[in-house]
Order: structure tokens, then sequence, then C-alpha cells
């Protein structure tokens, strides 16, 4: 079975937690696209969806589900959305579309996290995917210096302006073993905007994908 397949197989399973009457939070990705293709079938269950992105605003649109504004209608009652990496404690990486920022508001709004990937992305220690960190642009070199300190090797994604109008410094060489302490550690480097790790939120439910079905983690 194709990693695909597994990504289809646990965003339909996301479909499950979704009451009647609710605004969701959806995220970004490529196997969000397969959610939100799936969404399209009970969209009239749904008051709206509050985005993480534009590009999953404009797959919302064009299948003509309601995107809502989250300063309007917050909190949520369930955010979906995908991961670059999960730990078994649900803490994850994700911005690897580049939507991270967004995506960490609209998980903080949100009462429930349902996380949607294919079982290669559970790991036991983060940081194989390179952590993505967005910069405001002025801060990119003293970020770097920053990240070098702590023995991370940045790399200046290129091709790359946020919805945000910012940048993303993709550090490699990480293994790390206490995302909780990173997270709030690189939130104090002036010039960051946000960092890819979920690990102070993570996700309460993980769903994921496998050949012989989907399989069911809960954070604790």
């Amino acid at each position: 079975m194709s990693s695909d397949d597994m990504k289809k197989r646990a965003a339909e399973a996301a479909l499950e937690y979704i009451e009647d009457n609710v605004v969701l939070g959806v995220g970004t990705g490529t196997t969000v696209n397969y959610f939100i293709d799936a969404l399209s079938r009970i969209k009239h269950r749904l008051d709206g969806v509050v985005s993480s992105s534009e590009a999953t605003t404009q797959r919302l649109k064009a299948h003509r589900i309601p995107v809502l504004d989250l300063n309007a209608v917050g909190p949520l009652p369930l955010y979906v959305d995908g991961a670059d990496e999960a730990n078994r404690q649900l803490q994850l990486i994700k911005g690897g579309g580049g939507a991270l920022t967004r995506e960490k508001i609209v998980a903080a709004a949100s009462d429930r996290f349902v996380c949607i990937a294919d079982r290669s992305k559970l790991v036991d220690i983060l940081g194989k995917f390179p952590l993505p960190v967005e910069v405001i642009p002025m801060a990119r070199s003293h970020v770097g210096r920053e990240l070098l300190k702590r023995g991370g090797q940045p790399v200046l994604r290129e091709n790359c302006i946020t919805d945000n109008g910012n940048l993303i410094l993709d550090i490699y060489n990480l293994q790390i073993r206490e995302p909780a302490k990173w997270e709030m550690e690189l939130n104090n480097i002036a010039g960051i905007v946000a960092v890819g790790l979920f690990a102070l939120r993570p996700a309460d439910v993980l769903l994921l994908g496998t050949p012989d079905g989907v399989r069911v983690a809960h954070a604790g």
C-alpha cells in the first residue's frame, strides 16, 4: 500500500470526530488535502471552517465549504491537521508546508487536536525531519547564529515566503529529546515568529494510516 493510500485512510478516519453544527479548524498539507476532499461529503453538517493557510482556504472554497475568521468564531471544538513527525507522546514537528505559525494559532484555539498521518511519521525521537522555524527577514542571520550555538544546522528554505511575509529556516542535525523545553527556549530567541515544535500543545489523538487499517493513539 502506498503512503498516499495510508494518508487517505487516516484522513477518512478523522471524519468520525466531527460533530454536527460546529466550526472546524483545518490544517495544511498533503494528508489534510485528502481530509478536505472527504470533508466535502459532509459539508452540510458544518457551520464553517477556520483555515490555517491560503492554500487550504483555496481548496476549501473549491469545495464550497465556508471559510470563517478565527477572531469571529473561536474557540473551536476540533482541529484536524497532519504532521511531519510525531513521537509517542504525540508531540509533533510541523511546518514542512510552511504554515506552522497559523497552524499553531488554530491548534491553540481548539479544544481538541486530531493529527492525521501515515505510519512513517511516527518516530521515537523528533529531529530527523528538519525543524522549520519561521523568522522575521531582518533577523535571519541572528536567528541562524543562535541555532548554530544550539547544535543545529540552519538552512534557508529557498523561494519560500510564508503567508505572513516571513522566511523559514529548516534546522538539520537535531535530536530533540526534550521537545517542550526546546520549544520554550527557541520561542525566546528574538526574531523567531514560531517554531515548528508542537510540544507545549501536542495532539490529543493521532490517527496513523497503515496497510492494516488506522492505528489510534491518545496523548498520555
